[in-house]
């Protein structure tokens, strides 16, 4: 069992920069890849990165490659996500989840474990 708290988010003007963590619960955290999600109001649940159990392969959406990095410290049990150049169509809440698969995973369906989510909000 993983619990998962997010923190680190809030309001910001377009350009700006936030950094997001996830800290888990449980001994067994450096075993899943994680993952951060986002859901803005009446839009679907979008994936936006993801970081293997080690930390050795990440993967982005196009929308966010460039701007926000994956990172984790599996000493701390928490995933963090750095958001820079932070644009108005980011808002959203953002979750974290954990999956035990090995492989990095981009679809929602594969993750065990959710935070309740932190919302982040850009203005222009």
């Amino acid at each position: 069992q993983v619990q998962l708290v997010e923190s680190g988010g809030g309001r910001v003007q377009a350009g700006g920069s936030l950094r997001l963590s996830c800290a888990a619960s449980g001994r067994t955290f450096s075993t899943y890849a994680m993952g951060w999600f986002r859901q803005a109001p009446g839009k679907e649940r979008e994936f936006v990165a993801a970081i293997s159990w080690s930390g050795g392969s990440t993967t982005y959406a196009d929308s966010v490659k460039g701007r926000f990095t994956i990172s984790r410290d599996n000493a701390k049990n928490t995933v963090y996500l750095q958001m820079n150049s932070l644009k108005p169509e980011d808002t959203a809440v953002y979750l974290c989840a954990a999956t035990s698969t090995i492989v990095v995973v981009t679809t929602p369906y594969k993750y065990d474990y959710w935070g309740q989510g932190t919302q982040v909000t850009v203005s222009s």
